[in-house]
Protein backbone atom coordinates (compact mmCIF):
# COMPACT_ATOMS: atom_id res chain seq x y z
CA UNK A 1 0.00 0.00 0.00
CA UNK A 2 1.33 3.45 -0.87
CA UNK A 3 2.24 6.05 1.75
CA UNK A 4 -0.60 8.25 0.47
CA UNK A 5 -3.14 5.49 1.04
CA UNK A 6 -1.76 4.87 4.52
CA UNK A 7 -2.21 8.54 5.30
CA UNK A 8 -5.79 8.45 4.07
CA UNK A 9 -6.63 5.70 6.59
CA UNK A 10 -4.64 7.42 9.36
CA UNK A 11 -5.64 11.03 8.71
CA UNK A 12 -4.43 12.49 12.03
CA UNK A 13 -0.90 13.96 12.00
CA UNK A 14 1.64 11.17 12.33
CA UNK A 15 3.96 10.89 15.33
CA UNK A 16 7.60 11.88 15.05
CA UNK A 17 8.60 8.20 15.04
CA UNK A 18 6.60 7.73 11.83
CA UNK A 19 8.49 10.61 10.23
CA UNK A 20 11.80 9.11 11.39
CA UNK A 21 10.89 5.81 9.70
CA UNK A 22 9.85 7.70 6.58
CA UNK A 23 13.31 9.34 6.40
CA UNK A 24 15.40 6.21 6.94
CA UNK A 25 15.22 4.74 3.43
CA UNK A 26 14.10 1.31 4.57
CA UNK A 27 16.02 1.22 7.88
CA UNK A 28 19.31 2.67 6.62
CA UNK A 29 19.26 6.20 8.00
CA UNK A 30 22.68 7.44 9.08
CA UNK A 31 23.53 4.36 11.15
CA UNK A 32 26.62 3.46 9.15
CA UNK A 33 28.17 6.89 9.68
CA UNK A 34 27.08 7.05 13.35
CA UNK A 35 28.84 3.78 14.18
CA UNK A 36 32.14 5.22 12.96
CA UNK A 37 32.03 8.07 15.50
CA UNK A 38 34.37 7.06 18.33
CA UNK A 39 34.12 10.34 20.26
CA UNK A 40 30.97 9.22 22.09
CA UNK A 41 29.55 5.87 23.11
CA UNK A 42 26.04 7.06 22.30
CA UNK A 43 24.09 7.51 19.08
CA UNK A 44 21.55 10.22 18.08
CA UNK A 45 17.91 9.63 18.95
CA UNK A 46 16.82 9.13 15.33
CA UNK A 47 19.40 6.39 14.93
CA UNK A 48 18.46 4.89 18.29
CA UNK A 49 14.87 4.54 17.06
CA UNK A 50 16.19 2.93 13.90
CA UNK A 51 18.60 0.66 15.79
CA UNK A 52 15.63 -1.19 17.32
CA UNK A 53 14.74 -2.66 13.94
CA UNK A 54 18.26 -4.08 13.83
CA UNK A 55 17.80 -5.77 17.21
CA UNK A 56 19.31 -3.34 19.69
CA UNK A 57 18.47 -0.63 22.22
CA UNK A 58 20.92 1.96 23.52
CA UNK A 59 21.03 1.95 27.31
CA UNK A 60 23.27 3.19 30.08
CA UNK A 61 24.23 1.70 33.43
CA UNK A 62 22.06 3.63 35.86
CA UNK A 63 24.06 2.32 38.82
CA UNK A 64 26.95 4.42 37.51
CA UNK A 65 25.08 7.58 36.53
CA UNK A 66 25.70 9.66 39.65
CA UNK A 67 29.39 8.80 39.90
CA UNK A 68 29.98 9.52 36.23
CA UNK A 69 28.18 12.85 36.56
CA UNK A 70 30.49 13.77 39.43
CA UNK A 71 33.45 12.92 37.21
CA UNK A 72 31.92 14.99 34.39
CA UNK A 73 31.79 11.91 32.16
CA UNK A 74 28.99 10.98 29.81
CA UNK A 75 26.72 8.15 30.98
CA UNK A 76 28.07 4.61 30.64
CA UNK A 77 26.40 4.05 27.29
CA UNK A 78 26.06 0.48 26.11
CA UNK A 79 23.73 -1.56 23.96
CA UNK A 80 21.37 -4.42 24.61
CA UNK A 81 21.48 -6.80 21.65
CA UNK A 82 18.66 -9.28 21.09
CA UNK A 83 19.24 -12.45 19.06
CA UNK A 84 16.18 -14.27 17.80
CA UNK A 85 15.49 -17.83 16.74
CA UNK A 86 11.92 -18.81 15.85
CA UNK A 87 10.51 -21.05 18.57
CA UNK A 88 13.66 -20.59 20.62
CA UNK A 89 15.45 -23.64 19.18
CA UNK A 90 19.22 -23.41 18.65
CA UNK A 91 22.03 -25.85 17.94
CA UNK A 92 24.93 -26.52 20.32
CA UNK A 93 27.22 -24.55 17.98
CA UNK A 94 24.86 -21.58 18.14
CA UNK A 95 24.80 -21.83 21.94
CA UNK A 96 28.59 -21.79 21.99
CA UNK A 97 28.58 -18.72 19.75
CA UNK A 98 26.29 -16.89 22.20
CA UNK A 99 28.56 -17.90 25.08
CA UNK A 100 31.63 -16.69 23.18
CA UNK A 101 30.30 -13.27 22.25
CA UNK A 102 28.87 -12.77 25.75
CA UNK A 103 32.41 -13.11 27.10
CA UNK A 104 34.07 -11.21 24.27
CA UNK A 105 31.76 -8.23 23.74
CA UNK A 106 29.09 -8.14 26.48
CA UNK A 107 28.98 -8.34 30.29
CA UNK A 108 29.80 -12.05 30.48
CA UNK A 109 26.21 -13.25 30.95
CA UNK A 110 23.44 -14.47 28.65
CA UNK A 111 19.81 -13.67 29.30
CA UNK A 112 16.93 -15.80 28.09
CA UNK A 113 13.90 -13.65 27.31
CA UNK A 114 10.20 -14.24 27.73
CA UNK A 115 9.92 -14.43 23.91
CA UNK A 116 12.39 -17.31 23.57
CA UNK A 117 15.21 -15.04 22.43
CA UNK A 118 18.69 -14.25 23.74
CA UNK A 119 19.72 -10.88 25.12
CA UNK A 120 23.25 -9.61 25.61
CA UNK A 121 23.85 -6.58 27.80
CA UNK A 122 26.80 -4.22 27.90
CA UNK A 123 27.86 -4.29 24.24
CA UNK A 124 29.78 -1.11 23.35
CA UNK A 125 29.02 0.82 20.19
CA UNK A 126 32.37 0.07 18.55
CA UNK A 127 31.82 -3.67 19.11
CA UNK A 128 28.29 -3.83 17.70
CA UNK A 129 29.24 -4.63 14.13
CA UNK A 130 31.68 -7.40 15.07
CA UNK A 131 29.11 -8.90 17.44
CA UNK A 132 26.33 -8.97 14.83
CA UNK A 133 28.69 -10.45 12.26
CA UNK A 134 29.50 -13.35 14.58
CA UNK A 135 25.79 -13.89 15.24
CA UNK A 136 25.11 -13.98 11.52
CA UNK A 137 28.01 -16.39 10.88
CA UNK A 138 26.25 -18.85 13.21
CA UNK A 139 23.05 -18.58 11.13
CA UNK A 140 21.13 -16.51 13.67
CA UNK A 141 20.00 -12.90 13.37
CA UNK A 142 19.19 -9.76 15.33
CA UNK A 143 17.06 -8.28 12.52
CA UNK A 144 13.47 -7.64 13.66
CA UNK A 145 14.21 -8.75 17.22
CA UNK A 146 12.92 -5.27 18.16
CA UNK A 147 11.20 -2.46 16.25
CA UNK A 148 7.85 -1.90 14.54
CA UNK A 149 7.72 -5.29 12.82
CA UNK A 150 6.74 -8.84 13.67
CA UNK A 151 8.95 -10.03 16.53
CA UNK A 152 10.21 -13.52 17.32
CA UNK A 153 7.50 -16.13 16.64
CA UNK A 154 7.04 -18.24 19.75
CA UNK A 155 6.00 -21.87 20.01
CA UNK A 156 5.53 -24.53 22.63
CA UNK A 157 8.74 -26.46 23.42
CA UNK A 158 7.20 -29.16 25.62
CA UNK A 159 9.22 -32.34 24.93
CA UNK A 160 6.41 -34.76 25.80
CA UNK A 161 4.58 -33.44 22.72
CA UNK A 162 7.64 -33.58 20.53
CA UNK A 163 5.95 -35.01 17.42
CA UNK A 164 3.40 -32.21 17.37
CA UNK A 165 6.04 -29.75 18.54
CA UNK A 166 8.11 -30.61 15.47
CA UNK A 167 5.24 -29.60 13.20
CA UNK A 168 4.37 -26.52 15.25
CA UNK A 169 8.00 -25.44 15.21
CA UNK A 170 8.11 -25.73 11.43
CA UNK A 171 5.04 -23.52 11.11
CA UNK A 172 6.54 -21.00 13.53
CA UNK A 173 9.65 -20.87 11.32
CA UNK A 174 7.59 -20.46 8.15
CA UNK A 175 5.57 -17.61 9.62
CA UNK A 176 8.72 -15.96 10.94
CA UNK A 177 10.59 -16.23 7.65
CA UNK A 178 7.62 -14.98 5.66
CA UNK A 179 7.27 -11.88 7.83
CA UNK A 180 10.96 -11.00 7.97
CA UNK A 181 11.76 -7.49 6.70
CA UNK A 182 13.10 -7.65 3.13
CA UNK A 183 15.26 -4.51 3.18
CA UNK A 184 18.94 -5.04 2.41
CA UNK A 185 19.89 -2.39 4.98
CA UNK A 186 20.82 -5.00 7.62
CA UNK A 187 23.26 -6.72 5.27
CA UNK A 188 24.70 -3.46 4.04
CA UNK A 189 25.30 -1.91 7.48
CA UNK A 190 26.37 -4.90 9.54
CA UNK A 191 27.55 -7.60 7.15
CA UNK A 192 29.36 -5.49 4.54
CA UNK A 193 26.87 -6.56 1.93
CA UNK A 194 26.93 -5.01 -1.51
CA UNK A 195 25.17 -1.65 -1.54
CA UNK A 196 22.45 -1.68 -4.16
CA UNK A 197 21.35 1.67 -5.50
CA UNK A 198 17.64 2.00 -4.80
CA UNK A 199 15.19 4.78 -5.36
CA UNK A 200 13.48 5.63 -2.07
CA UNK A 201 10.20 5.27 -3.94
CA UNK A 202 11.03 1.73 -5.05
CA UNK A 203 9.06 -0.95 -3.20
CA UNK A 204 11.43 -2.89 -0.94
CA UNK A 205 8.94 -4.15 1.66
CA UNK A 206 5.96 -5.88 0.02
CA UNK A 207 4.32 -6.67 3.39
CA UNK A 208 5.39 -3.78 5.62
CA UNK A 209 5.70 -0.85 3.21
CA UNK A 210 8.04 2.08 3.68
CA UNK A 211 7.00 2.99 7.24
CA UNK A 212 6.59 -0.57 8.55
CA UNK A 213 4.00 -1.17 11.30
CA UNK A 214 2.65 1.42 13.74
CA UNK A 215 4.12 -0.61 16.65
CA UNK A 216 5.63 -4.00 17.38
CA UNK A 217 3.65 -7.14 16.52
CA UNK A 218 3.82 -10.45 18.36
CA UNK A 219 2.83 -13.96 17.26
CA UNK A 220 2.84 -17.22 19.22
CA UNK A 221 1.67 -20.82 18.84
CA UNK A 222 0.47 -22.82 21.86
CA UNK A 223 -0.11 -26.56 22.13
CA UNK A 224 -2.76 -27.46 24.73
CA UNK A 225 -2.86 -28.40 27.53
CA UNK A 226 0.14 -26.10 28.06
CA UNK A 227 -0.25 -22.37 27.47
CA UNK A 228 3.39 -21.68 28.27
CA UNK A 229 3.71 -19.08 25.51
CA UNK A 230 0.75 -17.12 26.93
CA UNK A 231 -1.14 -17.18 23.66
CA UNK A 232 -3.74 -14.69 24.88
CA UNK A 233 -1.03 -12.05 25.30
CA UNK A 234 -0.13 -12.20 21.60
CA UNK A 235 -1.31 -9.82 18.87
CA UNK A 236 -1.93 -12.95 16.80
CA UNK A 237 -2.05 -16.40 18.34
CA UNK A 238 -2.54 -19.94 17.14
CA UNK A 239 -3.82 -22.73 19.42
CA UNK A 240 -2.87 -26.14 18.04
CA UNK A 241 -5.78 -28.54 17.72
CA UNK A 242 -4.54 -32.11 18.09
CA UNK A 243 -6.83 -35.08 17.44
CA UNK A 244 -5.66 -38.70 17.66
CA UNK A 245 -2.09 -37.48 18.00
CA UNK A 246 -2.23 -35.52 14.73
CA UNK A 247 -2.13 -31.76 14.19
CA UNK A 248 -5.45 -30.81 12.56
CA UNK A 249 -4.93 -27.06 12.50
CA UNK A 250 -5.18 -24.04 14.76
CA UNK A 251 -7.73 -21.91 16.52
CA UNK A 252 -6.87 -18.25 15.82
CA UNK A 253 -6.69 -15.58 18.53
CA UNK A 254 -6.29 -11.84 17.91
CA UNK A 255 -5.84 -8.65 19.87
CA UNK A 256 -3.77 -9.56 22.92
CA UNK A 257 -1.13 -7.28 24.39
CA UNK A 258 0.32 -6.46 27.81
CA UNK A 259 1.66 -2.90 27.74
CA UNK A 260 0.02 0.10 29.40
CA UNK A 261 0.99 3.39 31.04
CA UNK A 262 0.53 4.18 34.72
CA UNK A 263 -2.14 6.81 35.23
CA UNK A 264 -3.49 6.63 31.68
CA UNK A 265 -6.84 4.78 31.65
CA UNK A 266 -6.90 4.89 27.84
CA UNK A 267 -4.07 2.36 27.86
CA UNK A 268 -4.62 -1.15 29.18
CA UNK A 269 -3.51 -4.77 28.80
CA UNK A 270 -5.80 -7.02 26.80
CA UNK A 271 -6.46 -10.73 26.32
CA UNK A 272 -6.90 -12.01 22.79
CA UNK A 273 -10.21 -13.29 21.42
CA UNK A 274 -10.70 -16.59 19.57
CA UNK A 275 -12.15 -15.93 16.09
CA UNK A 276 -12.11 -19.32 14.35
CA UNK A 277 -10.10 -22.28 13.07
CA UNK A 278 -7.68 -22.67 10.17
CA UNK A 279 -5.82 -25.61 8.67
CA UNK A 280 -2.01 -25.61 8.83
CA UNK A 281 -1.58 -24.65 5.17
CA UNK A 282 -3.61 -21.46 5.82
CA UNK A 283 -1.61 -20.00 8.72
CA UNK A 284 1.05 -18.12 6.74
CA UNK A 285 -1.53 -16.41 4.54
CA UNK A 286 -3.62 -15.51 7.58
CA UNK A 287 -0.58 -14.12 9.41
CA UNK A 288 0.36 -11.93 6.46
CA UNK A 289 -3.15 -10.56 5.97
CA UNK A 290 -3.51 -9.83 9.69
CA UNK A 291 -0.24 -7.92 9.70
CA UNK A 292 -1.32 -5.89 6.68
CA UNK A 293 -4.59 -4.91 8.39
CA UNK A 294 -2.61 -3.54 11.32
CA UNK A 295 -0.23 -1.85 8.87
CA UNK A 296 -3.14 -0.07 7.17
CA UNK A 297 -5.42 0.71 10.13
CA UNK A 298 -3.19 0.91 13.22
CA UNK A 299 -2.86 4.31 14.91
CA UNK A 300 0.20 6.15 13.56
CA UNK A 301 -0.56 9.33 15.47
CA UNK A 302 -0.38 8.21 19.12
CA UNK A 303 2.16 5.43 19.77
CA UNK A 304 0.59 4.54 23.12
CA UNK A 305 -2.53 3.71 21.14
CA UNK A 306 -0.81 2.01 18.23
CA UNK A 307 -0.88 -1.66 19.23
CA UNK A 308 -3.16 -4.09 17.41
CA UNK A 309 -5.39 -4.55 20.48
CA UNK A 310 -6.56 -0.93 20.17
CA UNK A 311 -7.17 -1.28 16.43
CA UNK A 312 -9.55 -4.16 17.18
CA UNK A 313 -11.15 -2.65 20.28
CA UNK A 314 -11.80 0.67 18.52
CA UNK A 315 -13.39 -0.89 15.43
CA UNK A 316 -14.83 -4.10 16.83
CA UNK A 317 -14.02 -7.77 16.37
CA UNK A 318 -16.74 -8.17 13.71
CA UNK A 319 -15.11 -5.42 11.64
CA UNK A 320 -11.77 -7.20 11.89
CA UNK A 321 -13.16 -10.61 10.88
CA UNK A 322 -14.93 -9.05 7.89
CA UNK A 323 -11.77 -7.22 6.79
CA UNK A 324 -9.68 -10.36 7.25
CA UNK A 325 -12.15 -12.49 5.25
CA UNK A 326 -12.13 -9.92 2.46
CA UNK A 327 -8.35 -9.98 2.21
CA UNK A 328 -8.06 -13.75 2.47
CA UNK A 329 -10.85 -14.55 0.03
CA UNK A 330 -12.03 -17.36 2.32
CA UNK A 331 -13.73 -17.74 5.71
CA UNK A 332 -12.35 -19.23 8.88
CA UNK A 333 -14.04 -22.36 10.18
CA UNK A 334 -15.70 -22.43 13.61
CA UNK A 335 -13.28 -22.67 16.50
CA UNK A 336 -12.72 -26.16 17.89
CA UNK A 337 -12.67 -27.28 21.56
CA UNK A 338 -9.42 -27.02 23.52
CA UNK A 339 -8.33 -26.83 27.15
CA UNK A 340 -5.37 -25.19 28.86
CA UNK A 341 -4.27 -26.38 32.30
CA UNK A 342 -1.40 -24.02 33.09
CA UNK A 343 1.22 -21.71 31.58
CA UNK A 344 4.32 -23.09 33.30
CA UNK A 345 7.14 -25.44 32.31
CA UNK A 346 7.72 -29.13 33.05
CA UNK A 347 11.05 -29.53 34.82
CA UNK A 348 13.54 -32.35 34.86
CA UNK A 349 13.85 -35.41 32.62
CA UNK A 350 11.20 -36.36 30.07
CA UNK A 351 11.49 -39.00 27.35
CA UNK A 352 10.13 -37.82 24.02
CA UNK A 353 8.08 -39.86 21.60
CA UNK A 354 11.14 -40.03 19.33
CA UNK A 355 12.94 -42.02 22.03
CA UNK A 356 15.29 -39.18 22.93
CA UNK A 357 15.57 -37.42 26.27
CA UNK A 358 14.98 -33.82 27.31
CA UNK A 359 16.02 -32.05 30.49
CA UNK A 360 14.38 -28.77 31.51
CA UNK A 361 16.56 -26.55 33.69
CA UNK A 362 15.18 -23.90 36.02
CA UNK A 363 16.89 -20.59 35.16
CA UNK A 364 15.95 -17.94 37.72
CA UNK A 365 14.71 -14.92 35.74
CA UNK A 366 16.51 -16.21 32.65
CA UNK A 367 20.02 -15.10 33.65
CA UNK A 368 22.83 -17.45 32.57
CA UNK A 369 25.88 -16.78 34.74
CA UNK A 370 28.27 -18.59 37.06
CA UNK A 371 27.68 -18.45 40.81
CA UNK A 372 29.48 -20.15 43.67
CA UNK A 373 27.39 -23.32 43.80
CA UNK A 374 25.87 -23.14 40.35
CA UNK A 375 28.29 -22.92 37.43
CA UNK A 376 25.47 -22.44 34.95
CA UNK A 377 27.37 -20.61 32.23
CA UNK A 378 30.38 -22.95 32.35
CA UNK A 379 28.27 -26.08 32.69
CA UNK A 380 26.13 -25.30 29.66
CA UNK A 381 29.23 -24.44 27.66
CA UNK A 382 30.77 -27.83 28.43
CA UNK A 383 27.51 -29.66 27.72
CA UNK A 384 27.20 -27.86 24.37
CA UNK A 385 30.65 -29.13 23.37
CA UNK A 386 29.48 -32.77 23.52
CA UNK A 387 25.73 -32.41 22.93
CA UNK A 388 24.33 -33.69 19.64
CA UNK A 389 20.78 -32.45 20.06
CA UNK A 390 19.49 -28.91 20.58
CA UNK A 391 18.74 -26.26 23.18
CA UNK A 392 15.20 -24.90 23.52
CA UNK A 393 14.50 -21.58 25.20
CA UNK A 394 11.13 -21.62 26.95
CA UNK A 395 8.73 -18.69 27.22
CA UNK A 396 9.21 -18.83 31.01
CA UNK A 397 12.91 -17.99 30.73
CA UNK A 398 13.99 -21.58 31.32
CA UNK A 399 16.08 -23.89 29.14
CA UNK A 400 15.52 -27.36 27.73
CA UNK A 401 18.58 -29.44 26.84
CA UNK A 402 16.74 -31.25 24.07
CA UNK A 403 17.01 -34.43 22.01
CA UNK A 404 19.65 -36.12 24.13
CA UNK A 405 20.55 -39.57 22.84
CA UNK A 406 20.41 -42.55 25.18
CA UNK A 407 24.19 -42.86 24.76
CA UNK A 408 24.79 -39.25 25.90
CA UNK A 409 22.19 -39.14 28.67
CA UNK A 410 24.40 -40.54 31.44
CA UNK A 411 27.29 -38.21 30.60
CA UNK A 412 25.06 -35.11 30.47
CA UNK A 413 23.40 -36.22 33.71
CA UNK A 414 26.84 -36.34 35.34
CA UNK A 415 27.71 -32.89 33.99
CA UNK A 416 24.44 -31.43 35.27
CA UNK A 417 25.38 -32.66 38.75
CA UNK A 418 29.04 -31.64 38.45
CA UNK A 419 28.26 -28.00 37.63
CA UNK A 420 25.36 -27.64 40.04
CA UNK A 421 22.71 -27.21 37.36
CA UNK A 422 19.19 -27.84 38.56
CA UNK A 423 15.62 -28.56 37.59
CA UNK A 424 14.61 -26.32 40.47
CA UNK A 425 12.64 -28.98 42.30
CA UNK A 426 14.34 -28.08 45.59
CA UNK A 427 12.78 -24.60 45.24
CA UNK A 428 9.17 -23.84 46.13
CA UNK A 429 6.55 -24.10 43.41
CA UNK A 430 6.17 -20.31 43.72
CA UNK A 431 9.79 -19.72 42.70
CA UNK A 432 9.55 -22.21 39.85
CA UNK A 433 6.51 -20.26 38.63
CA UNK A 434 8.23 -16.87 38.74
CA UNK A 435 9.37 -14.43 36.05
CA UNK A 436 10.90 -10.97 36.07
CA UNK A 437 12.10 -8.50 33.48
CA UNK A 438 15.64 -7.08 33.46
CA UNK A 439 14.64 -3.62 34.81
CA UNK A 440 17.44 -1.78 36.64
CA UNK A 441 20.20 -0.96 36.08
CA UNK A 442 20.14 -1.09 32.27
CA UNK A 443 16.54 -0.69 31.08
CA UNK A 444 15.73 2.96 30.52
CA UNK A 445 12.01 2.33 31.11
CA UNK A 446 12.43 0.78 34.58
CA UNK A 447 10.94 2.63 37.55
CA UNK A 448 11.91 -0.05 40.06
CA UNK A 449 13.94 -3.24 40.40
CA UNK A 450 12.66 -6.59 39.09
CA UNK A 451 15.24 -9.25 38.18
CA UNK A 452 17.52 -8.32 41.07
CA UNK A 453 14.72 -7.93 43.63
CA UNK A 454 12.11 -10.63 42.98
CA UNK A 455 14.29 -13.46 44.41
CA UNK A 456 14.74 -11.43 47.62
CA UNK A 457 11.02 -10.80 47.91
CA UNK A 458 10.26 -14.50 47.40
CA UNK A 459 12.72 -15.32 50.21
CA UNK A 460 10.27 -13.49 52.48
CA UNK A 461 7.04 -14.81 50.94
CA UNK A 462 8.10 -18.47 50.95
CA UNK A 463 8.08 -18.81 54.78
CA UNK A 464 4.43 -17.69 54.73
CA UNK A 465 3.65 -20.47 52.26
CA UNK A 466 5.57 -23.00 54.35
CA UNK A 467 3.74 -21.98 57.52
CA UNK A 468 0.43 -22.33 55.68
CA UNK A 469 1.47 -25.73 54.30
CA UNK A 470 1.24 -24.76 50.63
CA UNK A 471 4.90 -24.53 49.52
CA UNK A 472 4.18 -26.88 46.65
CA UNK A 473 1.04 -25.09 45.49
CA UNK A 474 1.79 -23.47 42.11
CA UNK A 475 1.09 -19.74 42.07
CA UNK A 476 2.29 -17.71 39.10
CA UNK A 477 4.20 -14.66 40.33
CA UNK A 478 5.72 -12.03 38.04
CA UNK A 479 7.47 -8.71 38.50
CA UNK A 480 8.41 -5.92 36.11
CA UNK A 481 10.12 -2.60 36.62
CA UNK A 482 7.54 -0.73 34.56
CA UNK A 483 4.07 -1.29 33.03
CA UNK A 484 5.33 -2.20 29.54
CA UNK A 485 4.64 -5.82 30.46
CA UNK A 486 7.75 -7.61 29.20
CA UNK A 487 7.32 -10.49 31.68
CA UNK A 488 3.55 -10.54 31.02
CA UNK A 489 2.73 -9.65 34.66
CA UNK A 490 -0.90 -8.72 33.91
CA UNK A 491 -1.68 -12.44 33.40
CA UNK A 492 -0.12 -13.59 36.69
CA UNK A 493 -2.06 -14.71 39.74
CA UNK A 494 0.19 -12.44 41.81
CA UNK A 495 2.10 -9.58 40.18
CA UNK A 496 4.15 -6.51 41.05
CA UNK A 497 4.65 -3.69 38.56
CA UNK A 498 7.20 -0.99 39.38
CA UNK A 499 5.88 2.47 40.18
CA UNK A 500 8.94 4.14 41.76
CA UNK A 501 12.20 3.01 43.41
CA UNK A 502 11.16 0.37 45.96
CA UNK A 503 7.45 0.85 45.21
CA UNK A 504 5.09 -1.40 43.27
CA UNK A 505 1.48 -1.76 42.26
CA UNK A 506 0.24 -5.15 43.47
CA UNK A 507 -2.15 -7.14 41.28
CA UNK A 508 -4.18 -10.26 42.03
CA UNK A 509 -6.45 -12.65 40.17
CA UNK A 510 -4.86 -13.61 36.86
CA UNK A 511 -5.80 -16.98 35.41
CA UNK A 512 -3.51 -19.91 36.26
CA UNK A 513 -3.60 -20.93 32.61
CA UNK A 514 -2.86 -17.41 31.37
CA UNK A 515 -6.42 -16.86 30.16
CA UNK A 516 -7.50 -13.95 32.39
CA UNK A 517 -6.10 -10.56 33.38
CA UNK A 518 -5.43 -9.69 37.00
CA UNK A 519 -6.68 -6.59 38.86
CA UNK A 520 -5.02 -3.83 40.88
CA UNK A 521 -5.23 -4.65 44.60
CA UNK A 522 -2.93 -2.07 46.19
CA UNK A 523 -1.07 0.85 44.68
CA UNK A 524 2.44 2.20 45.22
CA UNK A 525 3.45 0.00 48.15
CA UNK A 526 6.83 -1.11 49.46
CA UNK A 527 8.07 -4.41 50.79
CA UNK A 528 6.63 -4.09 54.30
CA UNK A 529 3.12 -3.43 53.02
CA UNK A 530 3.45 -6.13 50.36
CA UNK A 531 4.20 -8.74 53.02
CA UNK A 532 1.59 -7.38 55.41
CA UNK A 533 -1.02 -7.54 52.64
CA UNK A 534 -0.12 -11.04 51.50
CA UNK A 535 -0.04 -12.76 54.89
CA UNK A 536 -3.81 -12.92 55.52
CA UNK A 537 -4.57 -13.76 51.87
CA UNK A 538 -2.16 -16.71 51.89
CA UNK A 539 -3.48 -17.91 55.25
CA UNK A 540 -7.09 -17.73 54.08
CA UNK A 541 -6.25 -19.42 50.77
CA UNK A 542 -4.59 -22.31 52.58
CA UNK A 543 -7.61 -22.80 54.86
CA UNK A 544 -10.56 -22.04 52.61
CA UNK A 545 -9.61 -22.99 49.04
CA UNK A 546 -11.73 -25.53 47.27
CA UNK A 547 -10.12 -28.72 46.02
CA UNK A 548 -8.07 -27.91 42.95
CA UNK A 549 -8.81 -24.19 43.23
CA UNK A 550 -6.01 -21.95 42.00
CA UNK A 551 -4.86 -18.85 43.86
CA UNK A 552 -6.05 -16.50 41.10
CA UNK A 553 -9.54 -17.99 41.20
CA UNK A 554 -9.66 -17.92 45.00
CA UNK A 555 -8.85 -14.22 45.43
CA UNK A 556 -11.76 -13.40 43.11
CA UNK A 557 -14.17 -15.75 44.90
CA UNK A 558 -13.05 -14.37 48.27
CA UNK A 559 -13.71 -10.82 47.11
CA UNK A 560 -10.18 -9.40 47.16
CA UNK A 561 -10.50 -8.28 43.54
CA UNK A 562 -13.11 -8.44 40.80
CA UNK A 563 -12.74 -10.75 37.82
CA UNK A 564 -11.36 -9.09 34.68
CA UNK A 565 -12.17 -10.71 31.35
CA UNK A 566 -11.37 -7.77 29.05
CA UNK A 567 -8.74 -5.06 29.21
CA UNK A 568 -11.47 -2.46 28.94
CA UNK A 569 -12.47 -3.50 32.48
CA UNK A 570 -8.88 -3.43 33.79
CA UNK A 571 -9.05 0.07 35.29
CA UNK A 572 -12.74 -0.05 36.24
Amino acid sequence: MSENNLLSKNSAPHSEVEHIKQRTNYLRGSLEETLLDTITGSIPEDDNRLMKFHGSYMQDDRDLRTERQKQKLEPAYQFMLRVRAAGGVVTPDQWLMMDRIAQKYANGTIRLTTRQSFQLHGVLKWNMKKTIQEVNAAMLSTLAACGDVNRNVMCNPNPHLSDVHGEVYEWACRISNHLDPQTRAYHEIWLDGEKIVHSEDEEQEPIYGKVYLPRKFKIGIAVPPSNDIDVFSQDLGFIAIVENGKLQGFNVTVGGGMGMTHGDPLTYPQVAQVIGFVTPDQVVDLAEKTVTIQRDYGDRSVRKHARFKYTIDDRGIEWFVDELTSRLGWKLQAARPYQFDDNGDRYGWVKGSNGKWHFTLFIQNGRIKDEENNQLLTGLREIAKIHGGDFRLTANQNLVIGNISAQKKKKIEEMIKEYGLTDGMHYTALRRSSMACVALPTCGMAMAEAERYLPELMDKIEPMLAEAGISEKEITIRMTGCPNGCARPMLAELAFIGKAPGKYNMYLGGGHAGNRLNKLYKENIGEAEILQSLQPIITQYAKERWEGEHFGDFVIRAGYVNEVRSGQEFHA
